[in-house]
């Protein structure tokens, strides 16, 4: 049975009573699928055409979806309207954990036809159409790390998150025992996402207690990203459908956070590859100046890469999450990691959690590396050992100071637009503004009694 669909074959599907309900989706801000389940007779009738109306507010609410101030495109002075989530039909797929389900990704526009520019989707289709200009497309993989509980979301919301049981008892990195005793969850989601035509390479262990990861193929940037969002929703609903519970957040706990590395390459139209070459450590001219491009920008799109609060805890010495903007060959000490000969030279971004919105991470990415070959930066030598022994260019500490320093950027305007930056300016505050007025427990603990 084949995964992906076209709109006849979804129609033969249809008509046989094999798939009753489309999930159209588009990603908030958050990086989180949001969107509608429609009856696919509605869907192939009205929506697959004319698309379907969402209102505005999913692109200017907080994490709980709440409603709040700041933002231009959506406000109760605005009225709240509606925008159109139009179905992306090349990304029409089988949902296998979904009953009689298919799922399409849909780009955001206003009535008009117009993009929403602070769409993430829209925001690395121009960066996308940036590349393309030059005849380069962007090819992209996530490694994107979670941890495993034997206790459902629901429980684990009641009891306040304190006390559960990870599905591993001691660091099962690369064990085949430990991955083992997960197994059977970890192999319905890898045939799962398969059913839904991603394309899984590995299933392997890591640090933390209850943690592995799941890696996919690289494709094509958007299919990427695509991907991505639509593995993190199914693994979760996967989890719970089992009685457990996934989390991807950066850092849940103090030991190893959950990280998302990124694996950027460029080809020409012809193929080729375009970071590849026959320059020092394998890289092109255009190759060298994309890395150097990477390190100067990182500080002012951090908040693409690290979007909460909690993202900045991972930022630790000897915890494999960088400190450190410095480059190196096959150096994981680095925040950025030259990996691959030839065809398969590509960079690593080490910089993202689990919490990452990968269409930002990847648009921050290109954005970065056209600056660097725009302006022909020359690369540094590569950093040769432990790069945690370096204070010079350290990445950023909080969400706080990548807040000021996105804000205050003039490469962020002119790589993504003043709409688009003041948005993401204001995604910050609302943050901020959150989590300042929090009393946490950390503070009950040492002020209740001590204090």
């Amino acid at each position: 049975m084949t995964t992906s669909l076209t709109l006849d074959g979804l129609r033969d599907e249809a008509a046989a009573g094999r798939i009753d309900t489309v999930i159209v989706a588009i990603t908030d801000m958050q990086g989180r699928l949001q969107g509608k389940r429609l009856s696919s007779r509605f869907f192939l009738e009205e929506v697959a055409e004319h698309g379907s109306d969402g209102c505005n507010y999913l692109l200017a609410v907080d994490v709980d979806m709440n409603t709040v101030d700041g933002y231009a495109m959506s406000s109760w002075s605005r009225g709240y309207g509606d925008f159109v989530m139009r179905p992306d039909l090349g990304t029409l797929r089988r949902i296998p954990w979904q009953e009689g389900t298919a799922l399409v990704h849909a780009d955001i526009v206003w009535e008009d036809g117009s993009d929403v520019a602070a769409s993430p989707r829209q925001i690395l289709r121009r960066q996308l159409a940036r590349l393309a200009e030059r005849g380069w497309s962007a090819y992209v993989g996530t490694e994107l790390e979670f941890i495993v509980y034997e206790d459902s979301y629901e429980d684990a919301w009641t009891r306040a998150y304190r006390g559960l049981t990870p599905a591993n008892q001691y660091n099962v990195d690369y064990s085949l025992l430990g991955g083992a005793r997960v197994e059977p969850l970890l192999r319905r989601i890898r045939n799962g996402m398969a059913g839904a035509g991603m394309y899984v390479e590995s299933a392997k262990g890591e640090c933390n207690l209850g943690q592995h990861e799941i890696a996919f193929r690289f494709d094509e940037a958007l299919a990427t990203c695509d991907n991505h969002v639509l593995y993190k929703t199914g693994a979760k609903e996967i989890a719970s459908q089992e009685g457990r519970s996934i989390t991807f957040m950066a850092k849940p706990n103090e030991r190893e956070g959950n990280s998302c590395h990124i694996h950027l390459s460029l080809r020409a139209a012809d193929g080729t590859p375009v970071l590849a070459g026959d320059g020092p450590y394998g890289l092109s001219p255009a190759g060298g100046h994309f890395i150097a491009g990477q390190q100067a920008c990182l500080r002012d799109f951090t908040l693409l890469y690290a979007p909460t609060i909690n993202s900045y805890k991972r930022y630790q010495r000897g915890s494999f999450a960088p400190t450190a903007i410095k480059w190196g060959v096959d150096n994981r000490t680095c925040a950025l990691r030259l990996v691959g000969h030839g065809p398969s030279l590509r960079v690593e971004n080490r910089v993202p959690g689990g919490d990452v919105n990968p269409y930002l991470a990847v648009s921050a990415m290109i954005a970065a590396g056209l600056h660097g070959i725009e302006n022909t930066l020359p690369l540094e030598d590569p950093y040769p050992g432990n790069a945690y022994e370096t204070d010079a260019g350290t990445v950023v500490g909080t969400l706080r100071d990548a807040a000021a320093d996105w804000g205050g950027s003039s490469l962020a305007p002119e790589a993504f637009g003043k709409e688009v930056v003041e948005h993401y300016a204001n995604y910050a505050r609302v943050e901020l503004d959150a989590y300042d007025r929090a009393v946490t427990d950390w503070e009950m603990f040492r002020g209740f009694e001590r204090l």
